[in-house]
């Protein structure tokens, strides 16, 4: 079933000041977001599954800081959560508390049940993926650069306004924390467009039109109203 086209381009114009931001995850995605976040001026602390000592070359390339993931989220304005699905159950218990109180959380997460997370049965039962990583950690997330490529994010950042300027998909519940993840993707070089609430982010879970689109706002917006909620069989257990 199609529903009415409820996307929307963001149109604002707003820059971010500097704040602290956590990435828990130092694969490609969160690797990229922490050279491009500190270049940009935030402070940011980093960690993996490893063990801060595992990343002082990515420290000392950046100025990121080189965390426990229990300790990631102090203080942060903005926590990215980029680990594999199956990781995200264990992932320290209460690692949000030290967060600041307005804390905005994206999710970049995907289910690869076959190359990667195994079966995961609330998701082959329907629950987007995004709404289960919620429910492990507690706290409400943004889905945002789950579909991006890790390299388009140092590589294709553009000044607003540029003519095809690439567009991210953002969906989410809290209106506030979804805006400003949306403030920070403008920062990095990218538009974005709304695409709803977290119950409708099956939008831009892969194997859907907009899963490593590399559209401006207009394309993003039409492949996101011509996504289908059926999962194709690459993309099931």
């Amino acid at each position: 079933m199609k529903r009415q086209n409820h996307f929307f381009p963001r149109g604002r114009n707003r820059k971010v000041g500097s704040m602290k931001i956590g990435i828990i995850g130092a694969g490609n995605i969160g690797g990229n977001l922490t050279r491009r976040l500190t270049a940009l001026g935030h402070e940011v602390s980093v960690a993996n599954s490893r063990g801060p000592e595992t990343l002082s070359a990515l420290a000392e390339e950046t100025g990121a800081t080189p965390v426990t993931a229990a300790e990631a989220a102090r203080g942060a304005r903005i926590v990215v959560v980029t680990v594999p699905l199956k990781a995200v159950p264990d992932l320290p218990a209460g690692f949000l508390d030290g967060a600041a109180e307005d804390v905005a959380v994206i999710d970049t997460g995907n289910y690869y049940p076959q190359q990667r997370d195994g079966r995961i049965a609330a998701i082959e039962d329907g629950l987007t993926e995004s709404r289960w990583t919620e429910q492990q950690i507690g706290h409400p997330v943004i889905k945002a650069f789950n579909g991006t490529y890790a390299q388009d994010i140092l590589d294709r950042g553009a000044p607003q306004g540029s003519p095809g300027r690439q567009a991210l998909p953002v969906a989410g519940d809290d209106p506030a924390a979804k805006q400003a993840v949306r403030d920070l993707i403008d920062e990095l070089g990218f538009d974005t467009v709304d695409a709803g609430g977290l119950d409708e982010s099956w939008r831009q879970q892969p194997g859907t039109p907009v899963y490593g689109n590399q559209g401006d706002a207009d394309a993003i917006v039409k492949v996101l109203a011509e996504a289908s909620p059926e999962r194709t069989a690459e993309w099931r257990a």
